[in-house]
């Protein structure tokens, strides 16, 4: 069973807006007994309003498990085994089911990877977004088809009165997103989870997505999650990363700071092996081997059989994530070793962004965001409206 917290309100973190999310030392597995499988493995967050922190790792590391038990919607089968994961200071372990259905919409919403199968493809697409409304507001239909148009407006549905009664397989990709997000934004929550919310679109609508998700992020001063396996979606829109490894946080700190200079060698393995056609022409540098079996973890580190930096000792000992300075944190015997790789002030490896996408960069790496640079139109939008 998960551990009991006491509620108590939170004050903001420093240079971030308060917490408005927290998984404390949170273990997942599926099974019971000893037949269980750990998957996530003491997983230690914190989401702050007005930021957005991306986790990211291979798959099957544990993101989206992660994600999912912030929002009450693990799969059958997984559970929380121990930790606390907290919405706004309270502890979500004592949550019945009618409890989560109040917190879903209003306190955490989520973002599906893929917005077919996150529409019904019996309803129409405002009959969805409007849902919300009706059944947690109590609107008529005529005040609920209202608000939906305008949220639909606001999310970049161009004539949004007309869609509102077309079906979700008369929208293209890139606007089935846009009304998943209009859904996951209705009731205001304060935290958003986005689960790979762009990996099934083309780069142009892929560009326009994030865009959005960074306006709107600013705008409702959202706490966001956003899970991602590429690098280059979280160089353009996230100011914090934390990269997990077969179940567990590795690495974690200011997004420009680990992508300067990683401390992990995982990190930097996954830097360098995303392409580069100005500098890499040798060609793709892959991280050797593959992530572990969960049912099989090798001894000491996780990541030793495929780290050209292990020693003996990560053979045997499994290494703590401990402060590293400057708000980061890694677990590594040998993190000196891995930032003497990158000189100061270098890249590790190109991440797809421009270098000022990170930190406090817009979406477009600007600082301010690319909507808010054309004055609220984005640049290809008629294009993705007009299919």
């Amino acid at each position: 069973m998960m551990t009991t917290a006491t509620h108590h309100p939170q004050k903001p973190p420093g240079p971030g807006g308060e917490v408005a999310a927290r998984l404390s030392d949170v273990h997942i597995g599926f099974g019971s007994g000893r037949r269980a499988t750990p998957i996530v493995r003491g997983v230690d967050l914190e989401l702050h309003r007005g930021r957005v922190l991306a986790l990211v790792g291979e798959s099957g590391s544990g993101k989206s498990l992660t994600a999912l038990s912030l929002i009450g919607l693990l799969p059958p089968g997984a559970a929380a085994t121990s930790g606390t994961i907290t919405l706004g200071g309270r502890d979500v372990a004592g949550f019945s089911a009618a409890r989560w259905r109040e917190a879903r919409g209003r306190e955490v919403a989520m973002v599906f990877q893929d917005p077919m199968a996150a529409l019904n493809p019996g309803f129409t697409v405002g009959r969805q977004v409007a849902e919300p409304f009706r059944r947690r507001l109590g609107d008529d239909r005529r005040t609920a088809r209202a608000k939906a148009v305008a949220l639909m407006a606001e999310v970049g549905i161009a004539d949004a009165d007309a869609r509102f009664d077309a079906y979700p397989h008369e929208f293209s990709g890139g606007m089935r997103q846009r009304a998943v997000i209009a859904m996951a934004l209705a009731l205001g929550p304060r935290v958003l989870l986005a689960d790979e919310p762009t990996t099934a679109l083309d780069v142009t609508v892929q560009a326009q997505i994030l865009r959005l998700l960074a306006r709107r992020q600013r705008e409702a001063d959202l706490a966001t999650l956003l899970v991602s396996h590429d690098l280059g979606v979280v160089a353009r829109i996230a100011q914090e990363v934390a990269v997990m490894y077969a179940g567990r946080v590795v690495e974690r700190g200011p997004l420009d700071a680990v992508y300067t200079r990683p401390a992990h060698p995982y990190t930097l393995g996954l830097l360098r092996a995303v392409p580069d056609a100005e500098t890499e022409a040798g060609g793709l540098r892959p991280i050797p081997g593959q992530p572990p079996d969960p049912r099989r973890l090798p001894g000491g580190c996780a990541f030793h059989p495929r780290c050209p930096f292990a020693t003996g000792r990560c053979l045997t000992d499994d290494p703590p994530l401990v402060p590293a300075g400057a708000g980061r944190a890694v677990a590594c015997h040998n993190s000196d070793a891995v930032t003497a790789e990158t000189a100061p002030g270098g890249r590790a490896g190109k991440a797809g962004g421009e270098k000022g996408g990170g930190a406090d960069g817009g979406a477009d790496g600007s600082g301010n965001g690319g909507a808010e640079r054309h004055g609220g139109q984005e640049p290809g939008e008629r294009t993705e409206e007009a299919r």
